[in-house]
């Protein structure tokens, strides 16, 4: 990571958590349990844009997502202002597709946890439309077993009210709620090439946020994600935002 990014995300993270904590006067449970350094997997429900925003503002280390690489390339003042503004949350560019777009996510995800780093993925692989939680896809699973990452679940409350999806700006009526949960070591679930290792993993993690969201099950998978990994990395999508 480029010192200017390093900058951007620690000015940034000084001048928004202060400001969304007293907007939105987040209730933040288990952040005890984060690891404070090494790599990190937080694996997340989603219903909301500012899901992304939740996630860094709450946690206590700096935590990087995929984020549409439109998003940092607009022009003029509007342009600069996006692009610093995901940077200083510790967004990461992406372009969306499959094939080698998403392998190439994909190893910007390894490349942040070899160097100790934390990354936040959607399992789930898009926004949920009716706030209920649906199956995982194995991609974070799979990019678990093969890093040997933790996996911290997040269970998030209350986002798709204060900013339901379509919505151009939130609403500052309701409290969101961030529940961290103890960290997840999936490695007893074998080899990241198994389907089946790859799956009950999945299920591990899922299961983990539904305890800490409390969501209705929807017992199908979510629309198409963002990304979807090609057959060579042996697993499902894994998301962006």
């Amino acid at each position: 990571m480029s010192s200017d990014t390093r900058f951007a995300y620690a000015f940034g993270r000084f001048l928004i958590t202060p400001i969304a904590r007293l907007v939105y006067r987040p209730r933040i449970e288990g952040r005890d349990l984060v690891p404070r350094s090494g790599p990190v997997i937080f694996a997340s429900n989603h219903l909301s844009f500012i899901d992304s925003i939740a996630i860094p503002v709450s946690a206590p280390r700096q935590v990087h997502f995929l984020a549409k690489s439109s998003y940092f390339e607009g022009r003029g003042i509007g342009g600069w202002a996006s692009k610093q503004f995901f940077r200083s949350i510790g967004a990461i560019p992406v372009r969306r597709g499959a094939g080698q777009a998403a392998l190439d996510a994909l190893d910007q995800q390894r490349r942040l946890l070899a160097s100790g780093s934390a990354v936040a993925l959607y399992p789930e692989g898009t926004r949920s439309v009716d706030g209920r939680l649906y199956k995982g896809r194995t991609g974070v699973a799979f990019l678990a077993l093969q890093t040997g990452a933790p996996v911290v679940p997040v269970g998030l409350i209350g986002t798709n009210v204060i900013m339901p999806k379509g919505a151009t700006l939130p609403s500052l009526k309701e409290r969101i709620t961030v529940r961290f949960g103890s960290p997840i070591d999936l490695s007893h679930h074998g080899d990241p090439a198994s389907g089946k290792a790859r799956r009950a993993a999945t299920d591990q993690i899922m299961a983990a946020i539904h305890a800490l969201s409390g969501q209705e099950l929807a017992g199908a998978y979510n629309d198409a994600p963002a990304l979807d990994i090609s057959a060579r990395t042996q697993t499902e999508p894994v998301s962006t935002h």
